[in-house]
């Protein structure tokens, strides 16, 4: 039996302070339904950007405390599956993403979604690939609004982050407090107007708690491989980081020295950019299942 949670129980940020909107037991499965990242609040192309409560953009449905749950522990989440609305919204103007001094006004852009496509005009329509923005548990310390990332997951804005993807979370508050949100049509790595197409939608999921076992970061899993998701307030940093942490992680599962598992790490690995536009920015580093098979790595 799935549960759900509805958008209702909305929250603007991840806090261990937030009370839980529902409880579940690992293993449990849950449907977990959203706004847009405006809170559907866009509902025309002449919306102003004055028009908007900017106090209730990306909002994430939960808490969702999960049992057994402590610091120190990793939570799973098993992307079962994603759908999302017919109506997609995007936006860019004066001060919004990588080129937003190039503009003096604010601009919405209604883009239906038919037929697994994204319409953005008359001579062009976009292939979908649904993906979550805003995922992750509450972080260690103080609260962090929704549209900031970092190493609770948060808005990561990762393409990854789709149907049939496993997420790892570190645990930093009992029960996790996990919640989501932002759900988008399409985006490409960067998300560099600021929005992606913009969807409400559901998403079911089941979750896991390991135990002895830890993580620094959020990592993503799919068939392809394994990504570790990295915020920091610069580029280089967040490459950085994902680098070194991959490294530690990979490197008990194998019997290479470190200076082998650099070279394949270049060989193989790849360095990938989520998002340029939040508060912190994401990078990635991405190992193929191929390398992770050839050395029987299996992490959890």
């Amino acid at each position: 039996m799935t549960r759900n949670l509805t958008c209702r129980s909305s929250v603007y940020s991840l806090s261990k302070d937030h009370s839980p909107a529902i409880h579940v037991q690992p293993g449990e499965r849950i449907t977990i339904e959203t706004y847009d990242c405006f809170q559907n609040q866009i509902q025309s192309e002449k919306t102003e950007i004055n028009a908007i409560d900017w106090n209730q953009i990306n909002p994430a449905t939960g808490p969702v405390y999960i049992e057994g749950a402590d610091p120190g522990d990793i939570l799973k989440v098993k992307i079962d599956r994603l759908e999302i609305g017919e109506r997609g919204v995007m936006v860019t103007g004066k001060d919004l993403g990588v080129l937003g001094s190039y503009f003096e006004d604010f601009d919405v852009k209604i883009i239906p979604i038919q037929d697994n496509r994204a319409i953005f005009d008359d001579k062009l329509s976009l292939p979908l690939n649904p993906m979550i923005g805003v995922i992750g548990v509450a972080p260690e310390d103080e609260e962090v609004n929704c549209g900031t990332p970092g190493a609770h997951g948060g808005n990561m804005d990762t393409k990854l982050i789709t149907e049939g993807a496993e997420l790892y979370f570190p645990v930093f508050a009992p029960g996790a407090l996990f919640a989501t949100g932002d759900f988008h049509a399409a985006m490409g790595d960067g998300e560099v107007s600021v929005s992606g197409i913009e969807v409400p939608g559901e998403v079911t999921v089941t979750f896991d708690v390991i135990k002895n076992k830890s993580l620094s970061y959020p990592l993503v899993a799919n068939e392809e491989g394994i990504a570790l998701l990295v915020s920091k307030e610069t580029l280089d940093d967040a490459v950085h980081t994902a680098v070194e942490q991959m490294a530690e992680l990979l490197l008990p599962h194998t019997d290479l020295t470190l200076s082998h598992l650099t070279m394949l790490m270049s060989a193989a690995g790849e360095v990938q950019v989520s998002q340029v536009v939040d508060p912190l920015v994401t990078a990635r580093f991405f190992v193929p299942d191929h390398i992770l098979k050839a050395y029987d790595i299996q992490l959890f």
